[in-house]
Protein backbone atom coordinates (compact mmCIF):
# COMPACT_ATOMS: atom_id res chain seq x y z
CA UNK A 1 0.00 0.00 0.00
CA UNK A 2 2.45 2.61 -1.25
CA UNK A 3 0.66 5.96 -1.44
CA UNK A 4 3.49 8.30 -0.40
CA UNK A 5 4.16 9.55 -3.93
CA UNK A 6 4.01 8.50 -7.55
CA UNK A 7 7.77 9.12 -7.48
CA UNK A 8 8.07 5.93 -5.44
CA UNK A 9 6.74 3.78 -8.28
CA UNK A 10 9.32 2.15 -10.55
CA UNK A 11 9.56 2.32 -14.33
CA UNK A 12 6.92 0.79 -16.56
CA UNK A 13 8.22 -2.45 -18.15
CA UNK A 14 7.84 -1.04 -21.67
CA UNK A 15 10.03 1.92 -20.78
CA UNK A 16 12.65 -0.30 -19.16
CA UNK A 17 12.67 -2.47 -22.29
CA UNK A 18 13.19 0.59 -24.48
CA UNK A 19 16.20 1.64 -22.43
CA UNK A 20 17.72 -1.81 -22.85
CA UNK A 21 16.94 -1.84 -26.56
CA UNK A 22 18.79 1.43 -27.13
CA UNK A 23 21.68 0.70 -24.76
CA UNK A 24 24.01 -0.82 -27.35
CA UNK A 25 25.76 0.61 -30.36
CA UNK A 26 26.59 4.21 -31.10
CA UNK A 27 24.43 7.32 -31.52
CA UNK A 28 25.16 11.01 -31.95
CA UNK A 29 25.38 12.85 -28.66
CA UNK A 30 23.84 15.99 -27.16
CA UNK A 31 20.36 15.57 -28.59
CA UNK A 32 21.31 15.08 -32.24
CA UNK A 33 20.65 11.36 -32.67
CA UNK A 34 17.98 9.94 -34.96
CA UNK A 35 16.10 8.73 -31.89
CA UNK A 36 16.05 12.23 -30.40
CA UNK A 37 14.68 13.62 -33.65
CA UNK A 38 11.99 10.95 -33.88
CA UNK A 39 10.78 11.68 -30.38
CA UNK A 40 10.78 15.42 -31.04
CA UNK A 41 8.60 14.79 -34.08
CA UNK A 42 6.32 12.60 -31.96
CA UNK A 43 5.81 15.51 -29.57
CA UNK A 44 4.86 17.70 -32.55
CA UNK A 45 2.26 15.13 -33.56
CA UNK A 46 0.85 14.92 -30.04
CA UNK A 47 0.57 18.69 -29.70
CA UNK A 48 -0.67 19.10 -33.30
CA UNK A 49 1.92 21.72 -34.22
CA UNK A 50 5.62 22.34 -34.50
CA UNK A 51 7.28 22.81 -31.13
CA UNK A 52 10.75 22.92 -29.68
CA UNK A 53 11.66 20.10 -27.30
CA UNK A 54 14.45 20.25 -24.72
CA UNK A 55 15.08 17.10 -22.66
CA UNK A 56 16.12 17.53 -19.03
CA UNK A 57 16.50 15.16 -16.11
CA UNK A 58 14.23 16.56 -13.39
CA UNK A 59 11.02 18.51 -13.00
CA UNK A 60 12.85 21.12 -10.95
CA UNK A 61 15.22 21.69 -13.88
CA UNK A 62 12.32 21.89 -16.33
CA UNK A 63 10.56 24.54 -14.25
CA UNK A 64 13.63 26.57 -13.31
CA UNK A 65 15.05 26.66 -16.82
CA UNK A 66 11.65 27.43 -18.35
CA UNK A 67 11.22 30.48 -16.14
CA UNK A 68 14.78 31.55 -16.88
CA UNK A 69 13.93 31.65 -20.59
CA UNK A 70 11.70 34.69 -20.05
CA UNK A 71 13.76 36.27 -17.30
CA UNK A 72 14.27 40.04 -17.08
CA UNK A 73 16.37 42.17 -14.77
CA UNK A 74 14.19 42.90 -11.76
CA UNK A 75 11.70 40.35 -13.05
CA UNK A 76 8.73 38.97 -11.14
CA UNK A 77 7.02 35.69 -12.10
CA UNK A 78 3.58 35.02 -10.68
CA UNK A 79 2.43 31.63 -9.38
CA UNK A 80 -0.05 30.25 -6.88
CA UNK A 81 1.13 30.85 -3.34
CA UNK A 82 1.42 27.10 -2.73
CA UNK A 83 2.70 26.07 -6.15
CA UNK A 84 5.51 23.55 -6.33
CA UNK A 85 7.89 26.11 -7.86
CA UNK A 86 7.66 28.39 -4.84
CA UNK A 87 7.17 25.85 -2.02
CA UNK A 88 9.12 22.72 -2.92
CA UNK A 89 12.08 23.47 -5.15
CA UNK A 90 14.52 24.85 -2.59
CA UNK A 91 14.78 28.20 -4.35
CA UNK A 92 16.04 26.62 -7.60
CA UNK A 93 13.96 28.91 -9.86
CA UNK A 94 15.20 32.03 -8.07
CA UNK A 95 18.76 30.68 -8.15
CA UNK A 96 18.70 30.29 -11.92
CA UNK A 97 16.80 33.57 -12.32
CA UNK A 98 19.76 35.35 -10.76
CA UNK A 99 17.81 37.75 -8.57
CA UNK A 100 14.36 37.73 -10.14
CA UNK A 101 11.54 36.61 -7.89
CA UNK A 102 8.48 34.41 -7.62
CA UNK A 103 5.42 36.21 -6.32
CA UNK A 104 2.71 34.07 -4.70
CA UNK A 105 -0.92 34.69 -5.61
CA UNK A 106 -3.81 33.37 -3.52
CA UNK A 107 -6.72 31.39 -4.87
CA UNK A 108 -9.03 28.54 -3.85
CA UNK A 109 -8.50 24.93 -4.91
CA UNK A 110 -4.78 25.47 -5.54
CA UNK A 111 -5.47 27.77 -8.49
CA UNK A 112 -4.77 31.39 -9.29
CA UNK A 113 -7.91 33.38 -10.00
CA UNK A 114 -7.77 35.96 -12.81
CA UNK A 115 -8.96 38.64 -10.39
CA UNK A 116 -6.17 37.94 -7.92
CA UNK A 117 -3.64 37.75 -10.74
CA UNK A 118 -4.71 41.18 -11.97
CA UNK A 119 -4.28 42.60 -8.47
CA UNK A 120 -0.85 41.01 -8.11
CA UNK A 121 0.37 42.40 -11.43
CA UNK A 122 -0.93 45.85 -10.45
CA UNK A 123 1.48 45.84 -7.49
CA UNK A 124 4.34 46.23 -10.01
CA UNK A 125 3.43 49.28 -12.12
CA UNK A 126 5.30 49.94 -15.34
CA UNK A 127 8.25 52.25 -14.94
CA UNK A 128 8.46 51.98 -11.14
CA UNK A 129 11.95 50.56 -11.03
CA UNK A 130 12.02 50.01 -7.26
CA UNK A 131 9.40 47.26 -7.24
CA UNK A 132 10.61 45.33 -10.28
CA UNK A 133 8.56 44.34 -13.30
CA UNK A 134 6.26 41.47 -14.27
CA UNK A 135 7.89 38.92 -16.56
CA UNK A 136 5.61 35.87 -16.68
CA UNK A 137 3.06 33.56 -15.07
CA UNK A 138 3.37 29.88 -14.19
CA UNK A 139 0.51 27.55 -13.29
CA UNK A 140 0.52 23.93 -12.14
CA UNK A 141 -1.57 21.32 -13.98
CA UNK A 142 -2.58 19.22 -12.03
CA UNK A 143 -2.20 21.46 -8.98
CA UNK A 144 -0.35 20.74 -5.76
CA UNK A 145 -3.61 19.77 -4.06
CA UNK A 146 -4.79 17.38 -6.76
CA UNK A 147 -7.20 19.70 -8.54
CA UNK A 148 -7.24 20.44 -12.27
CA UNK A 149 -7.67 23.75 -14.09
CA UNK A 150 -10.65 23.60 -16.44
CA UNK A 151 -10.31 24.92 -19.98
CA UNK A 152 -12.34 27.98 -19.01
CA UNK A 153 -10.03 28.65 -16.06
CA UNK A 154 -7.00 28.34 -18.32
CA UNK A 155 -8.60 30.75 -20.80
CA UNK A 156 -9.26 33.30 -18.06
CA UNK A 157 -5.67 33.20 -16.79
CA UNK A 158 -4.31 33.33 -20.33
CA UNK A 159 -6.44 36.38 -21.10
CA UNK A 160 -4.78 38.26 -18.22
CA UNK A 161 -1.36 37.21 -19.51
CA UNK A 162 -2.15 38.47 -23.02
CA UNK A 163 -3.48 41.75 -21.65
CA UNK A 164 -0.12 42.37 -19.98
CA UNK A 165 2.03 40.67 -22.66
CA UNK A 166 3.26 38.06 -20.18
CA UNK A 167 4.23 34.52 -21.25
CA UNK A 168 2.34 31.65 -19.63
CA UNK A 169 4.19 28.55 -18.42
CA UNK A 170 2.55 25.30 -17.30
CA UNK A 171 4.22 23.04 -14.73
CA UNK A 172 3.06 19.67 -16.03
CA UNK A 173 4.76 17.29 -13.61
CA UNK A 174 1.41 15.44 -13.63
CA UNK A 175 0.44 16.63 -17.10
CA UNK A 176 -0.99 13.28 -18.22
CA UNK A 177 -3.12 12.88 -15.09
CA UNK A 178 -4.69 16.29 -15.66
CA UNK A 179 -5.16 15.60 -19.36
CA UNK A 180 -7.09 12.37 -18.94
CA UNK A 181 -9.14 13.96 -16.17
CA UNK A 182 -10.29 16.69 -18.56
CA UNK A 183 -10.55 14.22 -21.46
CA UNK A 184 -9.15 16.71 -23.96
CA UNK A 185 -6.18 16.75 -26.32
CA UNK A 186 -2.74 18.08 -25.34
CA UNK A 187 -3.26 20.95 -27.78
CA UNK A 188 -6.56 21.89 -26.19
CA UNK A 189 -5.00 22.04 -22.73
CA UNK A 190 -1.94 24.06 -23.77
CA UNK A 191 -1.27 26.31 -26.75
CA UNK A 192 -4.91 26.55 -27.77
CA UNK A 193 -5.46 28.07 -24.32
CA UNK A 194 -2.54 30.48 -24.73
CA UNK A 195 0.14 28.45 -22.93
CA UNK A 196 3.60 29.30 -24.31
CA UNK A 197 5.73 26.72 -22.55
CA UNK A 198 5.21 23.39 -20.74
CA UNK A 199 7.30 21.42 -18.30
CA UNK A 200 6.22 18.01 -19.57
CA UNK A 201 6.65 15.36 -16.90
CA UNK A 202 7.17 11.65 -17.45
CA UNK A 203 8.95 10.53 -14.30
CA UNK A 204 5.87 10.45 -12.06
CA UNK A 205 3.91 8.46 -14.65
CA UNK A 206 6.11 5.48 -15.44
CA UNK A 207 9.39 6.84 -16.78
CA UNK A 208 12.72 6.22 -15.12
CA UNK A 209 13.97 9.82 -15.34
CA UNK A 210 12.50 11.82 -18.21
CA UNK A 211 11.24 15.42 -18.35
CA UNK A 212 11.02 17.86 -21.23
CA UNK A 213 10.57 21.56 -21.83
CA UNK A 214 8.11 22.10 -24.68
CA UNK A 215 8.00 25.54 -26.31
CA UNK A 216 5.29 26.68 -28.73
CA UNK A 217 6.51 29.33 -31.15
CA UNK A 218 10.01 30.77 -31.34
CA UNK A 219 9.80 33.53 -28.73
CA UNK A 220 12.14 31.78 -26.25
CA UNK A 221 13.84 29.04 -28.22
CA UNK A 222 17.01 31.02 -28.90
CA UNK A 223 17.90 31.19 -25.22
CA UNK A 224 17.03 27.67 -24.08
CA UNK A 225 20.00 25.80 -25.61
CA UNK A 226 22.39 28.02 -23.66
CA UNK A 227 20.29 28.08 -20.50
CA UNK A 228 20.09 24.28 -20.49
CA UNK A 229 23.85 23.88 -21.03
CA UNK A 230 24.70 26.41 -18.33
CA UNK A 231 22.23 24.68 -16.01
CA UNK A 232 24.10 21.34 -16.39
CA UNK A 233 21.06 19.72 -18.02
CA UNK A 234 22.45 19.04 -21.50
CA UNK A 235 23.07 15.30 -21.22
CA UNK A 236 25.59 13.88 -23.64
CA UNK A 237 23.62 10.64 -23.99
CA UNK A 238 20.21 12.23 -24.40
CA UNK A 239 19.15 9.14 -26.33
CA UNK A 240 18.39 7.54 -22.97
CA UNK A 241 15.84 10.22 -22.17
CA UNK A 242 14.55 9.94 -25.72
CA UNK A 243 14.32 6.15 -25.37
CA UNK A 244 12.06 6.57 -22.36
CA UNK A 245 9.81 9.03 -24.15
CA UNK A 246 9.70 6.82 -27.24
CA UNK A 247 8.09 4.02 -25.24
CA UNK A 248 6.09 6.42 -23.06
CA UNK A 249 4.37 8.03 -26.04
CA UNK A 250 4.01 4.89 -28.17
CA UNK A 251 0.46 3.52 -28.44
CA UNK A 252 -0.65 6.12 -25.87
CA UNK A 253 1.08 4.32 -22.99
CA UNK A 254 1.36 7.63 -21.15
CA UNK A 255 -2.42 8.06 -21.20
CA UNK A 256 -3.03 4.48 -20.14
CA UNK A 257 -0.73 4.77 -17.13
CA UNK A 258 -2.35 8.07 -16.14
CA UNK A 259 -5.83 6.58 -16.43
CA UNK A 260 -4.79 3.71 -14.18
CA UNK A 261 -3.47 6.11 -11.55
CA UNK A 262 -6.57 8.31 -11.73
CA UNK A 263 -8.89 5.31 -11.56
CA UNK A 264 -7.21 4.11 -8.38
CA UNK A 265 -7.62 7.59 -6.89
CA UNK A 266 -11.34 7.52 -7.70
CA UNK A 267 -11.73 4.15 -5.95
CA UNK A 268 -9.66 5.19 -2.95
CA UNK A 269 -11.62 8.43 -2.60
CA UNK A 270 -14.82 6.42 -2.40
CA UNK A 271 -13.31 4.39 0.44
CA UNK A 272 -12.51 7.54 2.42
CA UNK A 273 -16.00 8.91 1.81
CA UNK A 274 -17.60 5.82 3.33
CA UNK A 275 -15.16 4.65 6.02
CA UNK A 276 -15.52 5.63 9.70
CA UNK A 277 -12.81 7.97 10.97
CA UNK A 278 -12.06 9.26 7.48
CA UNK A 279 -13.36 11.90 5.08
CA UNK A 280 -12.17 13.79 2.03
CA UNK A 281 -10.82 17.31 2.52
CA UNK A 282 -11.94 18.08 -1.05
CA UNK A 283 -12.74 16.08 -4.15
CA UNK A 284 -9.68 14.80 -6.07
CA UNK A 285 -9.49 15.44 -9.79
CA UNK A 286 -6.27 13.65 -10.78
CA UNK A 287 -4.14 11.14 -8.85
CA UNK A 288 -3.72 12.83 -5.46
CA UNK A 289 -6.14 12.44 -2.57
CA UNK A 290 -6.17 14.68 0.48
CA UNK A 291 -8.02 12.86 3.22
CA UNK A 292 -8.72 13.80 6.82
CA UNK A 293 -8.18 10.83 9.16
CA UNK A 294 -8.58 10.60 12.88
CA UNK A 295 -5.60 9.29 14.82
CA UNK A 296 -7.08 5.81 15.20
CA UNK A 297 -7.69 5.33 11.48
CA UNK A 298 -4.29 6.70 10.52
CA UNK A 299 -2.48 4.44 12.98
CA UNK A 300 -4.44 1.41 11.81
CA UNK A 301 -3.28 1.99 8.24
CA UNK A 302 0.33 2.66 9.24
CA UNK A 303 0.51 -0.42 11.44
CA UNK A 304 -0.59 -2.56 8.50
CA UNK A 305 2.14 -1.14 6.26
CA UNK A 306 0.34 1.63 4.40
CA UNK A 307 2.67 4.48 3.39
CA UNK A 308 1.25 7.99 3.10
CA UNK A 309 2.24 11.50 4.13
CA UNK A 310 0.92 14.06 6.62
CA UNK A 311 0.16 17.37 4.91
CA UNK A 312 -0.34 21.01 5.83
CA UNK A 313 -3.76 22.53 5.26
CA UNK A 314 -3.71 24.95 2.32
CA UNK A 315 -3.93 28.60 3.28
CA UNK A 316 -7.18 28.96 1.35
CA UNK A 317 -9.53 26.08 2.20
CA UNK A 318 -12.88 25.34 3.79
CA UNK A 319 -11.55 22.15 5.40
CA UNK A 320 -11.50 22.14 9.21
CA UNK A 321 -9.61 19.69 11.40
CA UNK A 322 -10.96 18.39 14.70
CA UNK A 323 -8.60 17.93 17.64
CA UNK A 324 -7.77 14.27 16.88
CA UNK A 325 -7.56 14.68 13.11
CA UNK A 326 -4.78 15.27 10.58
CA UNK A 327 -4.71 15.97 6.86
CA UNK A 328 -2.89 13.31 4.81
CA UNK A 329 -1.90 13.00 1.17
CA UNK A 330 -2.34 9.72 -0.72
CA UNK A 331 -0.90 9.50 -4.24
CA UNK A 332 -1.70 6.70 -6.64
CA UNK A 333 0.40 5.69 -9.65
CA UNK A 334 0.36 3.40 -12.68
CA UNK A 335 1.61 0.68 -10.30
CA UNK A 336 -1.27 1.06 -7.83
CA UNK A 337 -3.70 -1.84 -7.89
CA UNK A 338 -7.25 -2.69 -6.88
CA UNK A 339 -5.78 -4.91 -4.19
CA UNK A 340 -4.00 -1.91 -2.63
CA UNK A 341 -7.30 -0.06 -2.41
CA UNK A 342 -9.16 -3.13 -1.15
CA UNK A 343 -6.66 -3.49 1.70
CA UNK A 344 -7.26 0.10 2.79
CA UNK A 345 -10.99 -0.48 2.68
CA UNK A 346 -10.76 -3.63 4.81
CA UNK A 347 -8.54 -1.93 7.36
CA UNK A 348 -10.84 1.06 7.78
CA UNK A 349 -14.20 -0.68 7.65
CA UNK A 350 -13.53 -3.99 9.41
CA UNK A 351 -12.04 -2.64 12.61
Amino acid sequence: MHFASDNWAGAHPSIAESLVRHAGGFAQAYGTSELDRRVEQRFAEIFERECEVFFVGTGTAANALSLTAFNKAGGVAFCHREAHVIEDECGAPEFFLGGSRLHGVDGPDGKITPENLQKAIARFPAGFVHSGRPMGVTITQATEIGTVHSLDELDAISAVCREHDLPLHMDGARFANALVSLDVSPAEMTWKRGVDMVSFGGTKNGCWCAEAIIIFGDRFTGELPYIRKRGAQLFSKTRFIAAQFEAYLEDDLWLKTARQANAMTTRLAQVFEQAPGARLAWQPQANEIFAILNDTAAERLRSAGAVFAPWKLPRVTDAVLEQDEQLYRFVTSFASTDDDVDQVQRLLTNA
